[in-house]
């Protein structure tokens, strides 16, 4: 129960006022004076404990029928509940943004991914300041708080030494933070920040590390840290796993536990996990399956050939998702013998989004590489199959494996409209205060809700301002009332969805949707258009997957949801619609600020700097200059003097057995080496790239020349280069090569530059590809790394 005397609505909350001084010796003062009263959290107040995973559909986890074994999952649902009806928005970072305020995504300016943000204010990135994170309400009202994992809402250009820091976690109510920034990452080769430091985990996968596992025994410490030296106080622990976003990296044992599990195929994979989510009841006895996507081959349409790559990429994922469980489950036990568990509200979504279909129709060795255009053979991924999993792959499973995890629904992550880019399933375990056990809720809700449901158990009333700020109003509704009353009604009875121009609008059960895209056509061809997308309707009282489209028996229904869709989409900053994915990637066409805005030419200095491909120069696509500084030791030294990307796309200028050297990696399928000179002399030496971009369009090629104190020691070229994207998980660095290596002419770690570097220069031509971009705008390839 709240105290009377604190103001919760108010935050942060006051300081208490103080007897005044009766005395001038401190022996006479009468009434003593007392030390002040910490702040503390509502008596009663529960621990909670908030993980999310990855794209993960409905059908994969054990939990609610799938075939990916998630003993943590079963274990917190048999002793909690599952929730059924529970909805994401389609993509990463928005869900996470309304997960942590409590609103839609729109209205916290996260109508699509960091990477896409745009300067219209329901896509702009930023969260407004008067919308107060759950962790900032929790820790103003005496909670510790703490994250580990991926957090994505960080606006790209902010993440850089220069800051500013207010919206990276620490500076959104995290007291610890630990875990990546991006989209994606390496889980046996991290870059992580320690709070705002960028930092490497010192262990490698060969002595046993896996990123998963780090983040766990992290989240395990610190929950230790916080039971020993302050028992009374209760944390909030937000645990948002990279798993199981591609790539898919996991330890070969789990790999190789589901070995042949999948030769069946996905459209069998659909039919058997449907029977196994009826006998758990989570979908009801008449419940179909959706229909299946078109232009997506049935497992009798492949060849052998072609099933044998497919299943093995299913294996992949199933033994990652287990895996990832499998850490849930040591928290869960650490919980447990910290004495914690029974009084830790634990809300556990299996997924931020559905299954991703961005591995394409044949799934992939490289998604970067399969997002520019370059599919990979079944042929190729099966001569790769026994590496699955390692540091040489960054794999995604085929889009029929996708649409068999959003079982028993349609379409995949992006896909607004259908519930299989947003129905996930969800966990809720708190044994001090759901009374049932293995419980089932059918009741409709969103991501928006978790919020004001951990502020009710806490007994946190909802801020009207924090730190000065007005609060708009928190859109979620608190799932609390249906925790010991398995009957009672809906109280979500209205919720929109939009992503990509992807539509659907949920009203007392009947629902309007209309698919925009295709999540998997990476190449695009002409402009869509609003008007000219299909609306379908389904009633989700009686067809429970929106199998039965019966718009044209309902037109009357049909045209009133559309207006209901117009009417929230203005009042939640949805409009403009935006379609653009690629476009949206590059900050002049969005129309957002960037870091390093029109600069020609930057300087760094000194070696050790560590930047997001976002913070970087950019050098893709135009022609450029690299110059360096350099002290050399004896034998010319060796190393890496700056380096951008790795193993699956990147670019490294470095000194090799005591020569200048360049490597231009396309996309892992071949290296481009331009080498030569004799061997330094120790002393001083400007070293010199110059890349000469042929032009006339995105990914073309170009002439390297290697100078040494002016004079040209080698020429080369690169025959194509990467048009787009680098990677997500890799980093721009100055005298190293961070995470995996771009050639392997240099180690994966201990690859410094031996000399003294002085300073690196990049000097930029302007644009080359401006023009190229805006007449093949929907050509580029589609960026959907979130």
């Amino acid at each position: 129960m709240t105290e009377p005397h604190v103001n919760r609505s108010n935050l942060p909350i006051g300081d208490r006022p103080h007897p005044s001084a009766t005395s001038i010796d401190v022996r006479d003062q009468d009434p003593p004076h007392t030390p002040p009263e910490p702040l503390r959290a509502p008596e009663g107040a529960p621990n909670v404990v908030l993980v999310l995973i990855d794209d993960m559909g409905f059908g994969a986890p054990s939990a609610f029928g799938g075939p990916c074994e998630m003993p943590a999952a079963d274990r917190l649902a048999e002793g909690g509940l599952r929730y059924t009806r529970f909805h994401v928005t389609a993509v990463c970072s928005p869900t996470r943004q309304s997960l942590l305020t409590g609103r839609n995504h729109h209205s916290v300016g996260m109508g699509a991914t960091t990477e896409m943000a745009s300067a219209a204010p329901g896509y702009c990135g930023i969260r407004p300041r008067s919308a107060a994170t759950l962790a900032q309400v929790l820790r103003a009202n005496g909670y510790n708080t703490a994250a580990f994992g991926k957090w994505h809402q960080t606006p790209a250009r902010d993440v850089s030494p220069a800051g500013p820091f207010d919206r990276w976690p620490t500076g959104e109510g995290f007291e610890k933070f630990y875990g990546f920034l991006c989209a994606e990452m390496n889980h046996w080769y991290p870059v992580l920040f320690d709070g705002t430091t960028p930092i490497e985990p010192d262990r490698r996968p060969q002595d046993g590390y896996h990123l998963s596992e780090d983040l766990v025994d992290q989240a395990i410490e610190w929950v230790n840290a916080q039971r020993s030296l302050k028992p009374d106080t209760p944390f909030f622990l937000y645990l948002p796993f990279g798993a199981t976003h591609a790539p898919y990296h996991v330890p070969r044992e789990y790999r190789d536990k589901y070995k042949g599990r999948f030769d069946h195929g996905w459209d069998r994979q659909r039919e058997i996990t449907l029977r196994r989510q009826k006998e758990l009841g989570v979908v009801p006895e008449d419940a179909e399956l959706a229909p299946w996507a078109e232009g997506v081959p049935h497992w009798d349409e492949l060849s052998e050939v072609e099933r044998r790559s497919a299943a093995s990429l299913m294996e992949l994922y199933a033994g990652f998702a287990e895996h990832t469980d499998v850490q849930v489950g040591r928290l869960v036990d650490a919980l447990s013998q910290a004495g914690a568990l029974e009084d830790t509200l634990f809300v556990y979504v299996l997924g931020d989004n559905g299954a991703s279909a961005e591995g394409g129709l044949g799934g992939t060795l490289n998604e970067h590489r399969f997002a520019s255009g370059i599919p990979d053979t079944a042929e190729f991924i099966n001569a790769h199959a026994n590496a699955l999993g390692d540091e040489t792959t960054h794999a995604h499973y085929p889009v029929g494996w996708a649409l068999a995890m959003n079982t028993p629904y349609q379409w995949t992550k992006q896909v607004a409209s259908h519930f299989g880019g947003t129905r996930d399933g969800m966990v809720v375990h708190w044994p001090n205060g759901i009374e049932e056990r293995g419980g089932i809720r059918h009741q409709f809700h969103h991501v928006i809700d978790v919020m004001p449901t951990i502020l009710e158990a806490a007994g946190i009333p909802k801020p009207d301002a924090v730190d000065g700020i007005a609060q708009q109003d928190i859109e979620g509704t608190s799932m609390l009332y249906s925790f010991n009353d398995v009957r009672a009604p809906d109280r979500r009875r209205l919720q929109y969805f939009e992503m990509v121009g992807n539509r659907g609008i949920y009203h007392d059960g009947w629902m309007a949707v209309t698919r925009h895209g295709t999540p998997w056509e990476m190449v695009q061809t002409g402009r869509r258009y609003f008007d000219d997308d299909v609306w379908e309707l389904y009633d989700t009282n009686v067809d429970w997957t929106q199998a039965r489209d019966i718009s044209a028996e309902h037109p009357g229904r049909l045209r009133q949801l559309q207006q209901l869709f117009l009417i929230e989409a203005a009042k939640y900053n949805v409009f403009p619609l935006d379609d653009r994915m690629t476009e949206r990637e590059n900050p002049k066409e969005a129309g957002r600020l960037d870091l390093l805005g029109d600069r020609r030419t930057v300087t760094f200095h000194g070696p050790g700097l560590r930047l997001t491909e976002e913070t970087a120069p950019n050098v893709k696509n135009r022609s450029h200059t690299i110059t360096a500084s350099v002290d050399l030791p004896p034998g010319g030294g060796d190393g890496v003097i700056v380096a951008q990307g790795g193993r699956f796309g990147g670019w490294s200028l470095y000194v090799h057995e005591g020569r200048p050297a360049y490597a231009y990696n396309y996309f892992g399928l071949r290296v481009h080496k331009v080498s030569g000179g004799d061997t330094l002399a120790a002393g001083p030496h400007e070293l010199r790239l110059e890349f000469g971009y042929d032009g006339g369009g995105v990914g073309k090629g170009g002439s390297v020349t290697l100078l040494v104190d002016g004079e040209k020691v080698a020429t080369g070229r690169a025959d194509a280069t990467i048009p787009y994207y680098f990677a997500f998980d890799e980093t721009f660095d100055i005298g190293v090569d961070r995470a995996s290596p771009v050639t392997d002419d240099y180690p994966t770690a201990d690859n410094e530059f031996t000399g003294r570097l002085r300073w690196v220069r990049l000097d930029l031509a302007d644009d080359l590809c401006s023009d190229v971009r805006s007449e093949n705008e929907r050509e580029l390839f589609r960026a959907a790394h979130d």
